[in-house]
């Protein structure tokens, strides 16, 4: 059965290839952007909305448009997210809060606004897009660390507070995955996060958008408050 899903930050990379992947499998499905909407979306059948995550009243709107042209969100996969990379020391406070304001507060926003409709239908899905530097820490990227991190305690808390509602809430945490960011990456940094990877290469998005699929899945009911790696086993450590 075609479902209503919504991709917030889905203009590239990871969210364009979950759109796309939800899309092909017959769902009805809206991605939400800030810089502008991708190339041919409307060939593909998205609906692009523009909406700031960190603006209640444009994640409402956004909401609401797309309630009125597909209905209501039935699988929300929270995307949206910006990186401000600096070593603490020379981090200020904008730098940090802009990112967690973006990545956690934003991914808060939408749940919240989603799961207000998935009550009433006593059904949903909730996917959040965390990293594995949530669990690993990295140099540089305190910020962003630290608002990946916080999207798993946010997501349990939910998986826990909406379980009797038939609402599932997972987070999968991709590692180094290809896409116009890690291409502008120098080749000797590329190969030094090869070379980190137990399997020896970057990952796709599309390998991402297969897993976020399958936890909004009928298949996968059963499974809730999980944290989902898909990154080549780079967060296991070294070896």
């Amino acid at each position: 059965m075609s479902r209503v899903v919504l991709v917030t930050g889905g203009a590239k990379g990871i969210g364009l290839a979950c759109a796309r992947a939800f899309a092909d499998g017959g769902d009805r499905v809206a991605i939400t952007y800030r810089s502008g909407p991708p190339e041919g979306a409307d060939a593909e059948g998205l609906l692009c909305v523009p909406c700031d995550v960190t603006d209640p009243e444009q994640v409402d709107a956004a909401f609401t448009a797309i309630e009125e042209q597909l209905g209501p969100v039935e699988v929300l996969v929270a995307n949206a997210g910006i990186t401000q990379d600096m070593l603490v020391l020379r981090m200020n406070d904008d730098a940090f809060t802009s990112v967690l304001d973006t990545n956690l507060t934003g991914g808060f926003r939408v749940a919240k606004r989603a799961v207000t409709k998935m009550m009433r239908a006593r059904v949903g899905r909730i996917v959040f897009i965390s990293s594995v530097v949530a669990a690993t820490g990295q140099a540089g990227q305190a910020n962003y660390a630290a608002s990946k991190a916080g999207l798993v305690g946010l997501a349990r808390s939910l998986a826990r507070e909406f379980a009797s509602r038939n609402i599932t809430v997972n987070v999968v945490a991709p590692g180094p995955i290809t896409t116009d960011m890690t291409a502008a990456l120098g080749e000797d940094r590329q190969k030094a996060i090869t070379d980190a990877v137990p399997l020896g290469r970057f990952g796709t998005t599309a390998e991402v958008a297969a897993t976020v699929c399958f936890l909004a899945s009928d298949a996968a009911a059963y499974i809730t408050g999980a944290v989902v790696p898909v990154d080549g086993g780079l967060g296991m450590g070294p070896s």
